[in-house]
């Protein structure tokens, strides 16, 4: 049954029918998800009786990663959904990316964590959806399209201030919320094609290569990338749009050299791609010198060493580079709701932690490392109650 069906069912007899359905899907998988779907009843009144640690138990308790994120996003949605239809008054949509990096199931996360703390409470859930990434995300905040959205710290920078593809157009109606994690490039390479086993290797490769999706932050990031190390996409090697695993399978295939595939550590990707091809296919490093090229003209990339057995068969250290992810919000979206979300995603980061590993980047120290955009008024509300002071550039507007 297609997930946006859910919200369409209104009577109880219905909605337990698709809930049976479901059951028997996940018990196909793993018999724990069975106690998670139990708990669940048709009449949002009798929700009131279940305890959280109800659902933080037994969602814990799945041991597959896929499944969890099934899981987790079967709960914030049919939070959403009740015997006599909606029941809450404010739903909110978070835009992340394709399902194949970290964006969807961090996002998929705090969508079932708002959803299960404030649904009661506060009448909010919300809903990860997939998108093209960054790019794509931006655009989906400028038409209104989400209330929320994940953003690599580069294209925030760029679409806030007026860089690169935005010189024309800046995007001013967003805010940032708080910093999420570390983006953390991985830019993959066939073994055969390795040679000094650093980002000089894709110089004059001569084969086709994935940068992402086209309008996807993956793409955005690479090319900013690659230029300042000189290395130019279509002429260095020949340009494919691929998702993650598209690109994984294709290169097991053969049909391409390699991969960007940016993400927080362990992408799923990588991890698919060093379980398939072993050492057939390696991340290439960064090395100083290119390291404060790529930071030339945006300071926001550091050092980030991947610790050998991070994925399955990495007998080595990679010696890669990072930038900042944010959780930004429109400025449409009321300075209550924004507080209410940011105090809630602070006040539960073992929940987040146990969903991704990504998220254990997230510390209330860090909340505002490598804003490149002012906060919104919600998310400075808490900061300043939890005692942080702001920096000037980055009070609200």
């Amino acid at each position: 049954m297609p997930w946006r069906r859910w919200r369409q069912l209104s009577s109880k007899a219905s909605l337990w029918k698709a809930l049976r359905n479901v059951h028997h899907f996940f018990l196909c998988d793993n018999d724990r998800c069975d106690i998670i779907l139990a708990v669940f009843t048709v009449d949002c009144s009798e929700l009131s009786i279940l305890p959280d640690a109800v659902f933080l138990m037994e969602v814990a308790s799945v041991k597959s990663g896929v499944l969890k994120i099934l899981c987790l996003s079967l709960v914030a949605l049919l939070l959403s959904v009740g015997g006599n239809g909606l029941c809450f008054a404010r739903q909110l949509t978070i835009a992340t990316a394709t399902t194949g990096g970290t964006f969807y199931p961090v996002g998929a996360a705090l969508a079932t964590l708002i959803s299960i703390k404030l649904a009661k409470s506060d009448g909010i859930t919300a809903e990860a959806v997939t998108s093209a990434g960054s790019g794509e995300n931006v655009r989906m905040l400028s038409d209104r399209e989400c209330d929320l959205a994940i953003l690599q710290g580069l294209y925030g920078a760029q679409a806030f201030h007026g860089r690169g593809e935005y010189r024309e157009a800046p995007m001013r109606e967003m805010a940032a919320v708080t910093m999420l994690w570390r983006n953390v490039e991985h830019f993959t390479l066939l073994s055969r094609y390795v040679l000094s086993a650093t980002m000089a290797d894709l110089k004059e490769l001569r084969q086709p290569y994935s940068i992402g999706l086209p309008n996807s932050g993956t793409e955005g990031s690479g090319r900013v990338i690659l230029a300042a190390l000189g290395i130019e996409p279509g002429s260095d090697f020949t340009v494919r749009h691929l998702g993650y695993n598209s690109s994984i399978d294709a290169m097991q295939q053969g049909r391409i050299a390699g991969a960007n595939i940016p993400g927080g550590v362990p992408v799923s990707a990588i991890t698919q791609m060093y379980a398939m091809l072993g050492e057939k296919a390696a991340v290439l490093d960064f090395t100083d010198e290119q390291l404060a090229a790529v930071n030339r003209e945006i300071p926001l990339w550091s050092r980030y060493l991947i610790a050998p057995g991070t994925y399955p068969g990495q007998k080595k250290e990679i010696r890669t580079l990072a930038q900042p992810n944010l959780l930004v919000a429109s400025t449409a979206l009321d300075e209550e709701t924004v507080y209410i979300v940011t105090r809630t995603l602070y006040e539960n980061l073992d929940f987040l932690n146990d969903i991704h590993p990504a998220t254990k980047d997230m510390e209330i120290g860090k909340a505002m490392d490598g804003m490149p955009m002012p906060l919104h008024p919600g998310a400075a509300r808490y900061f300043k109650e939890v005692g942080l002071e702001i920096p000037p550039r980055l009070n609200p507007r």
